[in-house]
């Protein structure tokens, strides 16, 4: 599918094929819904139409699984690769628009009802973006479940590690305070400041697409998440405090603190943090995944919902069942097809009566 890369501006006439999956397998008519399963900072593969959590819950709903990546991600990167002029048209925003512009072509593509229900789901940033995309777009995008989707943008991410030693001594995931003193068999990596700066400089596209370098740039002109451990209480040593994550920034892109640090405030205010007000999101959290954090744990009305499942980590209700799921993660799931059942069921009743 081509999608026109600037969006907000008309400087550029370069489009930028962006790759897209789709699941037809349970799809019962065309007045069924949609599941959009957005990607995020990384390549996606076709197993984001045929496995995990979204997949699983479309035959119960006879839905179109439709999975999209996320444009200079994976294979969908513009002709004249990664160099920062580019990249100027790298953003959340821009992503956005992808989904509004997806949602669309799509649905004419596949003579998709135009009373059928589309509900994205993503997780981390891409959950983000899930979320987002209800926010930003309500008219399009009928609901979202937004998993460890970390909607609060922040310089200096110091709660990661809070998160992550009060994990460590948890019982309940198999820690204890004897874990924290342990002493790995191999105390540190040897790495080159020098290597790791040369690496991101690479403009080419990546064959393994692992994005490295794009994702470098949205923290650096969006998000911040910079992990640092320099409270006292922190479980780790030598990890790079926050000056010389930001110096990165400098290095790689010509970008000064001062201009990340505003990029962060403004990102926050576009979006709202953690109280965007989007309605008809479903946020879902492990408690033991440090990026919990900065997403939303608690309802925020009743047309807005949180999930906090106890002892799951990073995007756990996304990935496929397994027989070895805790308890609390299979009611977690329950709860998600729950949700899906309050917002679609008065949906498909109304589409009933109402007809296409």
């Amino acid at each position: 599918m081509d999608e026109h890369l600037p969006h907000f501006s008309h400087l550029l006439c370069a489009q930028c094929v962006q790759r897209y999956w789709v699941n037809d397998q349970h799809w019962a008519s065309r007045h069924g819904p949609v599941f959009l399963h957005l990607g995020g900072e990384g390549s996606l593969r076709p197993g984001s139409v045929t496995r995990g959590h979204p997949a699983a819950l479309a035959p119960a709903w006879g839905a179109l699984v439709i999975g999209l990546e996320h444009r200079f991600y994976g294979l969908s990167i513009p002709a004249g690769g990664l160099d920062v002029a580019q990249l100027r048209f790298l953003s959340s925003r821009h992503a956005l628009a992808d989904v509004a512009s997806a949602r669309l072509a799509l649905g004419r593509l596949f003579n998709v009802s135009s009373s059928s229900p589309w509900i994205c789901f993503g997780g981390s940033y891409a959950g983000s973006l899930a979320a987002w995309a209800r926010l930003k777009f309500p008219h399009l995008i009928f609901a979202s479940v937004a998993s460890s989707a970390p909607v609060r943008a922040v310089l200096d991410f110091s709660e990661y590690n809070e998160v992550v030693s009060r994990s460590l001594t948890s019982a309940a995931v198999g820690g204890s305070p004897e874990v924290v003193m342990h002493s790995l068999g191999q105390r540190c990596l040897s790495f080159s400041r020098a290597e790791t700066v040369a690496q991101l400089k690479v403009t080419e596209s990546q064959v393994s697409g692992v994005g490295d370098r794009q994702w470098l740039y949205q923290t650096c002109t969006e998000f911040g998440f910079y992990v640092t451990c320099e409270d006292p209480s922190c479980p780790f040593s030598r990890v790079p405090a926050l000056p010389s994550q930001l110096e990165l920034c400098q290095q790689v892109f010509g970008l000064s603190t001062s201009s990340v640090a505003q990029a962060v405030t403004q990102t926050n205010s576009y979006y709202g943090g953690q109280t965007p007000g989007a309605t008809q999101v479903l946020f879902v959290n492990g408690d033991t995944d440090p990026w919990h954090a900065l997403s939303v744990t608690q309802a925020s009305g009743p047309s807005a919902s949180a999930l906090l499942i106890p002892g799951a980590s990073h995007c756990m209700d996304m990935a496929p069942e397994r027989p070895s799921d805790s308890p609390s993660l299979r009611r977690g799931r329950q709860s998600i097809s729950q949700q899906l059942q309050t917002w679609l069921g008065p949906a498909q009743r109304s589409q009933a009566r109402g007809g296409d």
